[in-house]
């Protein structure tokens, strides 16, 4: 089963592979990859509004001599990625709950 990806979902899972380390684009593209089908091409415009709204940070970092741009959590990321967290775990309470039979919280 397959269950759909919000662009909430995937703010919250880019700001939580940044939260662990900076990385570059293509690391974070496989990160994100091992968990849902995206391209690179659907996940460069995300980080860019990430980036827009204060959320990540760049910068480069000379590579065999070319740069790779490194992306790190601002502190408003950090608050952002607290609250998603606080949501996807009310969410997911209440998910088992139904799945188990039991009612939701309201």
């Amino acid at each position: 089963m397959s269950f759909g990806m919000t662009s909430q979902m995937l703010d919250a899972c880019v700001l939580a592979v940044v939260n662990r380390e900076d990385v570059y684009g293509y690391v974070l593209t496989q990160n994100i990859r091992s968990i849902m089908d995206i391209s690179e091409s659907t996940l460069y415009p995300v980080l860019r509004r990430l980036q827009k709204d204060g959320l990540l940070e760049t910068y480069d970092q000379p590579f065999n001599g070319r740069n790779r741009r490194f992306y790190k959590i601002t502190d408003s990321g950090k608050a952002k990625l607290a609250e998603y967290l606080a949501e996807w775990q009310q969410y997911k309470a209440n998910l088992d709950t139904i799945f188990t039979g039991g009612k939701c919280d309201e």
